[in-house]
């Protein structure tokens, strides 16, 4: 009779998505130093790989919840989810701010909407 949809903003699912990589990562990447032998100095590698695997599943997320725009979807995806973690590690940390962290917005865009547009490629529309 009354076809009734939900509501889902796709950049919102997407950073939700990406927030749960995250901190998944964060517990297995603490499991595994506390249980091997891996040394500290291997952490930048983790916690990059969980925030490239995180973007680009937040970006791909978005994408197919939106069915369009897929680049933009995720772009914005990973711009926000990279305005979050700059803001907490200013708030946290009081990390300063650079051109570097123009590189990494933009490379945090280029990831999330890869994975934006492969999402729209693959929904079902």
């Amino acid at each position: 009779m009354f076809k009734v949809e939900r509501f889902k903003p796709p950049i919102l699912s997407g950073i939700m998505y990406a927030v749960c990589i995250v901190v998944a990562g964060s517990i297995l990447t603490s499991l595994i130093l506390a249980f091997s032998s891996v040394k500290e100095s291997s952490l930048p590698t983790f916690v990059y790989t969980f925030n490239i695997l995180a973007l680009f599943s937040g970006g791909f997320t978005s994408g197919k919840r939106a069915g369009e725009k897929g680049w933009y979807y995720g772009g914005m995806t990973g711009l926000l989810y990279y305005l979050c973690i700059v803001l907490f590690s200013f708030l946290g940390y009081n990390a300063a701010f650079g051109l570097h962290n123009l590189y990494y917005a933009a490379l945090a865009f280029a990831i999330a909407a890869l994975g934006g547009i492969i999402g729209v490629n693959l929904s079902h529309k």
